[in-house]
């Protein structure tokens, strides 16, 4: 997931270099900001690989008096 994200980062920073040498300020904001929420998807991808996972055991049935 990670390098996916990646790959959409550069992309949209090449599409924002784009728009900047067309002068396209519309689209200069909205690549900014998916620029934004791009960047908060890759450091919560991160966080999330480096959390530990937890084992929780095999289920077991409940006895006759729970």
């Amino acid at each position: 997931m990670l390098l996916r994200l990646a790959e959409l980062e550069e992309d949209l920073l090449a599409r924002r270099k784009r728009a900047e040498e067309e002068q396209w300020p519309g689209e200069i904001d909205g690549i900014d900001m998916t620029i934004t929420f791009l960047r908060t998807k890759q450091a919560e991808a991160a966080r999330l690989t480096h959390r530990p996972t937890v084992h929780l055991g095999l289920p077991r049935p409940r006895s006759a008096r729970n």
